[in-house]
């Protein structure tokens, strides 16, 4: 089976003070796992090193076989924009566009191009199809962070990284908004890669590598 992320001896710090020492990774094509820890244990940095946000002091980030930190900067950006998407902690939805124009911002980065009835058809599997030309702010927590899933996979990217996407959520919003993340990576064949340190996420992804720096 073919590695969509694989990395080997990876350092990174802020300061010398504080040096993480990151276990080597080795997430197969569709797989779905969990990078969990304690705060302050370098999950968000290890997250942007993977998406090529951050550059490692040492080690190497493999994402189907290209090395990441052998791109350019821009050839990096561009790399992500058509690889992989994004799911953060808050929506970060433009409060100024519609439902439909915020998704449309992820086609535009990934370079491809989608007809409304696209983005349609995807709003309808996430069972908010009815909020195409909404504004942010008349849609609920929830709807918010079915649209930022909708914003990260309708360029199909091969990896979905998610970033503490339940943290803000009560326990009904948390357990749909990860089965949500677990179909729709299923439905694009996309390696699904959740940091949290939610413990209600815990049960729902078997595989799991578990950060701890003292």
């Amino acid at each position: 089976m073919e590695s969509s992320i694989r990395t080997k001896g990876l350092v990174f710090g802020y300061n010398p003070e504080k040096m993480f020492q990151f276990p080597d990774l080795d997430i197969l094509k569709g797989e779905q796992w969990l990078i969990t820890g304690r705060s302050g244990c370098g999950k968000t940095t290890l997250l942007h090193i993977l998406l090529g946000i951050l550059s490692p002091h040492e080690g190497e980030v493999s994402i189907y076989g290209t090395s990441l930190f052998a791109l350019s900067g821009s050839a990096r950006d561009t790399f992500r924009g058509k690889n992989m998407g994004v799911v953060f902690q808050q929506p970060h939805l433009i409060p100024h566009l519609t439902v439909k124009e915020n998704i449309e911002l992820s086609c535009y980065f990934s370079g491809k191009k989608y007809k409304e009835a696209d983005i349609l058809s995807l709003l309808q599997k996430l069972n908010i199809g009815n909020i195409l030309k909404a504004y942010p702010s008349q849609l609920s927590a929830g709807e918010q962070q079915r649209v930022a899933i909708a914003r990260a996979v309708i360029h199909s990217p091969r990896i979905l990284i998610a970033d503490e996407p339940t943290s803000s959520l009560d326990d009904e919003n948390c357990h749909e908004v990860i089965s949500l993340l677990q179909s729709v990576s299923e439905m694009y064949q996309s390696t699904l890669l959740v940091v949290t340190h939610d413990s209600r996420v815990k049960e729902a992804i078997k595989n799991r590598t578990t950060l701890d720096f003292s």
